[in-house]
């Protein structure tokens, strides 16, 4: 990675326009919950210690280019405020004379919040005259946003273009543990890919494949591959038009060495609700009335075999419906026995998507992983092997040009 950070970048006396992810739930004008702009407290102390003006650029909501007061950055100011310990002065654009007006009369230990992004058409169109028209407000940009960095917008991409860029503390943080997870990991590596159809992951599958030693196939998923072999799911979620393409999967993983582990056993029930009478029967033995809705014991071990093999993990999906007890057991005995591993410092974890966040957090585990990423849809993609433009942009050997949508 050619991309430079926050600490080979001269930021004294320099506007710093910084890209952020502040897309947080907000109850009755209030944010309910900062884990979000936790995440970018310590960018925001570093442009400060090194005598930067950070100007914070983000979106909110789906407003569609449109100005919308339900989907204004300014009800977050509280919570902004409250987390990074500074003034917070809001810009009600984030660009024209309202937002430079602002920039220009920043003191210290004082941080502009520009409106957002979005409430002009230009965002998500990576329009040159808008990224210009950002870029006036800044000498240095920095990305900080890698949740949005699968799209090539005008403030992650567009602005990378036109001024001296650099990654955030949370953009770095969350491309070394990648890069740790599948672009230079030590081996054995592991993955755990669950969730509910194949469909949704099928480049995902195809590059993990090529890339990982083991790979874990669980949740609805697992249904899939299992009746791709002629076994007999039941009524269990299942996409029974997905079997060739599994069975490819599982070919290609034959060819490359990545070892598939299926579940052996598993937890059946005929009703999917809280404390359903379930048993637990081999893979094959599913009866014809039930529901597959957790792996098994015995799969969980082998699992915890695979994990105590590796050296490294990357988990997206869980095991089982893990919302619901007790079909939650596999997916917390495994993110249980990972976690414990990696305290002991015999595995480097890295785990991300909505389910698997939500999953961990359950499990009691999420904070004794290596590394959790919050950023869903982004995380996905660089798992799947793509090249994700606001990480391009910054990229000082390869950075595309922006390109407008159809």
């Amino acid at each position: 990675m050619t991309w430079k950070t926050l600490d080979d970048m001269d930021l004294d006396g320099k506007r710093v326009l910084t890209r952020v992810d502040i897309n947080v739930p907000v109850e009755n004008g209030t944010v309910t919950d900062t884990t979000r702009i936790e995440r970018i407290a310590a960018t925001v102390q570093t442009i400060l210690d090194k005598g930067g003006k950070p100007v914070l650029l983000a979106h909110f909501g789906r407003p569609k280019g449109e100005r919308r007061d339900d989907m204004s950055l300014q009800p977050l100011i509280p919570a902004l405020e409250a987390v990074l310990g500074v003034d917070v002065v809001f810009a009600a654009d984030c660009i024209g004379p309202s937002a430079q007006a602002v920039v220009d009369a920043l003191g210290e230990n004082q941080v502009a919040l520009l409106e957002n992004t979005r409430f002009h058409a230009g965002e998500e169109k990576n329009d040159d005259a808008l990224a210009k028209a950002m870029a006036e407000l800044g000498d240095v940009y920095c990305n900080d946003a890698f949740s949005a960095a699968h799209r090539a917008h005008a403030s992650t991409t567009g602005l990378a273009h036109l001024l001296p860029s650099c990654a955030g503390r949370l953009m770095q943080a969350e491309l070394q543990a990648l890069e740790s997870a599948l672009g230079n990991p030590d081996r054995p590596v592991v993955a755990v890919v669950g969730g509910a159809k194949v469909s949704t992951k099928l480049d995902l599958l195809g590059n993990l494949v090529e890339k990982v030693d083991i790979l874990v196939i669980g949740g609805g998923m697992a249904n899939t591959f299992l009746a791709a072999q002629g076994v007999d799911v039941g009524k269990s979620l299942c996409e029974h038009d997905m079997a060739e393409t599994a069975r490819e999967i599982a070919a290609k993983a034959a060819e490359t060495g990545c070892e598939v582990l299926l579940p052996r056993d598993v937890v059946v029930a005929r009703e999917f609700k809280a404390g359903a009478e379930s048993e637990v029967v081999k893979a094959e033995d599913c009866p014809s009335d039930a529901m597959i809705l957790d792996a098994g014991p015995d799969s969980v071990a082998h699992v915890a075999q695979a994990f105590d093999r590796a050296k490294t993990l990357i988990w997206n999906g869980p095991l089982g419906a893990f919302e619901i007890e007790p079909f939650d057991a596999a997916t917390n005995a495994a993110a249980k026995h990972a976690a414990s591993l990696t305290e002991q410092g015999k595995l480097v974890s890295v785990a991300g998507g909505g389910d698997t966040v939500a999953a961990l957090n359950k499990a009691g585990v999420a904070s004794d992983f290596s590394y959790i990423s919050t950023a869903g849809g982004a995380f996905l993609e660089w798992m799947e092997g793509k090249k994700l433009p606001g990480v391009a942009a910054l990229d000082t050997g390869e950075a595309p040009e922006p390109e407008d949508e159809a």
